[in-house]
């Protein structure tokens, strides 16, 4: 049990250092404001409270077994189904994302609309299936803490949990695009 409580402990202040990292970037890509120091001031925490939740995360389903028959109840396990494959997707989209600002710059330089675009749609699905993840697996967290016992009260986490991950995921996918498309095709 402590491994799982440390892994929701890393999953809430992953959550919170995400949602830091995502504002500071629609707020740069918006105002055109670049800081390479506070770019590393919100993405660092987030690197390192992520890799230690990815870690507790993988140990807590490869070595516990945690959950391991999602297909006995289809219908009450479809959040943990959508929060494992989500996680599972991050890694290799993550890849992409570190590597998205250049190669938007070299394609666009180099007049490969086709792989710029398919740059933009793969760093949307990256957005999506963070906030994704994230979204579903924080009420998890809560309750894996004892920080929600009530029905009633987790339903209303889960409505503002979902508001403020909507919100801020519409903001980075239109702040951020908009910027890079402003910086690479209107030069």
């Amino acid at each position: 049990m402590l491994l799982k409580k440390t892994n929701a402990v890393l999953g809430l202040l992953s959550s919170i250092a995400l949602l830091l990292h995502m504002w500071y970037n629609c707020f740069a890509y918006l105002t055109f404001y670049y800081n390479p120091n506070l770019t590393k001031w919100t993405s660092l925490p987030f690197i390192i409270l992520t890799c230690g939740h990815a870690v507790c995360g993988m140990c807590s389903v490869f070595l516990m077994g945690d959950g391991t028959r999602l297909d006995l109840y289809p219908a009450k396990n479809r959040k943990t189904i959508l929060q494992r494959v989500s996680a599972a997707l991050i890694f290799p989209l993550l890849i992409v994302h570190l590597k998205t600002f250049d190669a938007l710059k070299v394609n666009a330089e180099s007049g490969r609309w086709w792989m710029f675009a398919l740059m933009l749609i793969l760093q949307l699905i990256f957005y999506a299936v963070v906030t994704l993840h994230t979204a579903v697996s924080f009420s998890k967290a809560c309750i894996t803490l004892g920080m929600i016992t009530d029905e009633k009260k987790l339903k209303i986490l889960e409505r503002i949990v979902w508001c403020v991950f909507g919100i801020s995921f519409l903001a980075v996918t239109i702040g951020v695009t908009r910027g890079e498309l402003l910086m690479f095709i209107m030069k």
